[in-house]
């Protein structure tokens, strides 16, 4: 019953770790979604049921009880992820904070003592003030006339306030519609972006818009007769233009399959609209035409020269598809790696927005990622003593991810294991990788029997259309745990029947700490790529076909180049034992099985 209602979302967002520990007890009912274990440290092993937790980011204990008319009964306690008011309490007091379903009511407290949450002090039986059914003094007839006229104004000013949101987003439509630029407030001139950013007079906006999302949108420009991408940012988003633009500059960021960043400026598409600017490249490929008025046709759901448009577009032949999946995979190596070159330092860094719309591809054919907005520096190992980058702030912030169909299990389920938050950070990621070489092999004629793949699909279109909710995912890839269909004549294609099943499964598995790292994804693809050895499919279906193939395998044309069985290899995330394993760094070795 409890469930489907994440009691996670009954606790607060979090700040920072505090100097000295609070202990509480750990209980979590079977059947409740969502964890807190990770919000502290568990004291005990044992089975024996409640635990004790020590807190790691608040002081402050919490306890959920749910009231029937028969009992109440514990549903969740441990740690708050913050210290909030109500937790300088020294006793639980329970207040209602939720009602599941008919006659039953979630009763919260919080509490700064330990062990405070074993019990509450007290629990308003059901009819009581202030739970469901509760019958309060009758109001006398006078008194009821003047809140029957304080409800009717209210409901008159809620309708006013609605309609002048609809009007404004009704302007804003026709303003797009026209091809305008939407009018913004003019920034404040105290702003320090507005005196520190300069305009420049070469570049200029066309009227394509690329992509539009809830922070910036995407504009195809040129810079001194050069293509570019602009990405705007209206005033009231420069906290997140500051964070992107400080993650573009930091030092060795530069490489072949990162979206290079060229500067940053000031200015607008308009006269009205001014703001903080993102100057990226922008390739041939990336820009099919440049309108000279509105939008060029897409579908909305692929930008202009994003991997989900070119995969919508086109299909690709065996050798064309590996080569975007390897140069997809050599950039999240780079970004998840930690380095020293030439003297600077690069951190590592999670992607945490990896998908087919945030990945270019360029005129070679190969990818870019591009997006870095809700890119997070990772903690490191060897990174120099005046490092001190911008740490998130708590759980929430960790948690933060961006488009709801490439997110792992475990940030769909709230379970992302926050004491060693940059590892999870990079699983997470790989997870997204590996939908993405799904969709790029979904497109590869060389892989279906009649050389004719079907129309472009996003990761789970299939089973949950165009716009699944969050609901719908954890239903679908945490509880059911499935993952998108792999066609059987896959395995037709390949010397390794299995080899391109395996790479997927290792991917995206469930359980974050068996999936790849990123450099052992681009490994397993190389050997893919540069087979060490390269046959023809015989006349007649070979012995290795396995018997799951539907279709004949006489029928599949041999491609330029086959892919060979890459070695078994225990390319997965593990963690470095010894002095510096406090903080672990992904290990990829080749071990052949």
């Amino acid at each position: 019953m409890l469930g489907s209602l994440g009691l996670w979302a009954l606790l607060p967002t979090a700040v920072e770790a505090p100097p000295n520990r609070r202990t509480c007890v750990f209980f979590e009912a079977p059947g409740v979604r969502g964890s807190t274990k990770t919000l502290g440290e568990l004291l005990d092993t044992g089975t024996e049921l409640p635990r004790a937790i020590r807190c790691l980011y608040s002081r402050c204990c919490f306890g959920i009880w749910n009231l029937t008319q028969d009992r109440a009964q514990v549903e969740m306690q441990g740690c708050r992820d913050s210290d909030e008011p109500g937790c300088e309490s020294l006793h639980c007091d329970p207040s209602p904070r939720a009602h599941p379903s008919p006659g039953s009511t979630l009763f919260t407290c919080s509490c700064g003592t330990d062990f405070c949450n074993a019990n509450y002090s007290h629990l308003p039986p059901p009819g009581s003030p202030g739970t469901p059914g509760s019958q309060g003094p009758q109001a006398a007839p006078g008194e009821s006339i003047w809140m029957a006229l304080v409800l009717l104004g209210l409901f008159l000013l809620l309708l006013l306030l609605l309609g002048s949101i609809i009007l404004a987003l009704l302007q804003r439509k026709n303003y797009r519609v026209r091809g305008e630029p939407v009018p913004e407030p003019r920034p404040d001139s105290g702003r320090d972006w507005s005196v520190e950013l300069q305009e420049l007079p070469e570049l200029c906006f066309s009227q394509q818009v690329i992509r539009e999302g809830g922070h910036a949108v995407v504009w195809a420009g040129q810079l001194q007769g050069k293509l570019v991408a602009i990405k705007a940012f209206p005033p009231r988003s420069v906290a997140q233009f500051q964070a992107e633009r400080a993650l573009y500059e930091l030092p060795g960021l530069q490489h072949d399959h990162i979206v290079r960043f060229i500067t940053a400026s000031r200015g607008g598409p308009g006269r009205l609209l001014s703001g903080p600017l993102l100057v990226l490249e922008l390739h041939p490929k990336d820009c099919v035409c440049l309108c000279p008025r509105g939008r060029a046709p897409h579908n909305s759901l692929c930008p202009i020269g994003s991997l989900c448009h070119y995969l919508t577009q086109y299909t690709s032949d065996w050798g064309s598809s590996l080569r975007m999946a390897l140069s997809l995979a050599q950039g999240l190596a780079f970004l998840h790696e930690e380095r020293w070159q030439n003297g600077q330092y690069k951190p590592g860094i999670a992607h945490r927005d990896l998908s087919s719309q945030n990945v270019l591809i360029r005129e070679d054919g190969s990818c870019a990622i591009g997006d870095l907005g809700l890119a997070l520096v990772l903690p490191g190992l060897t990174q120099p003593p005046a490092w001190t980058p911008t740490q998130p702030q708590g759980p929430a912030a960790i948690m933060e991810a961006g488009t709801q169909r490439y997110m792992a299990p475990e940030l769909l389920d709230k379970t992302l294991d926050l004491q060693d938050w940059g590892m999870a950070l990079r699983r997470a990621d790989i997870y997204s990788l590996a939908l993405l070489l799904w969709e790029i092999l979904s497109r590869c004629p060389d892989l279906r029997p009649d050389s004719s793949p079907p129309p472009f699909q996003l990761a789970y279109e299939a089973e949950l259309g165009n716009t699944p909710t969050s609901d719908e995912l954890w239903a679908l890839a945490v509880q059911e745990r499935r993952r998108p269909y792999i066609p059987s004549t896959w395995r037709c294609f390949a010397t390794d029947p299995d080899g391109l099943r395996e790479l997927l499964e290792d991917c995206w598995d469930a359980d974050p700490e068996a999936r790849l790292t990123a450099e052992c994804v681009q490994q397993r693809l190389a050997a893919l790529a540069h087979p060490q050895e390269s046959h023809p499919f015989p006349e007649s279906c070979p012995r290795g076909c396995p018997p799951l193939c539907p279709e004949d395998c006489t029928s599949i044309p041999a491609p330029t180049i086959l892919p060979c069985r890459p070695q078994r290899s225990a390319c997965h995330f593990s963690v470095q034992q010894g002095p510096c394993s406090r903080n672990p760094q992904p290990a990829c070795t080749l071990s052949p099985v």
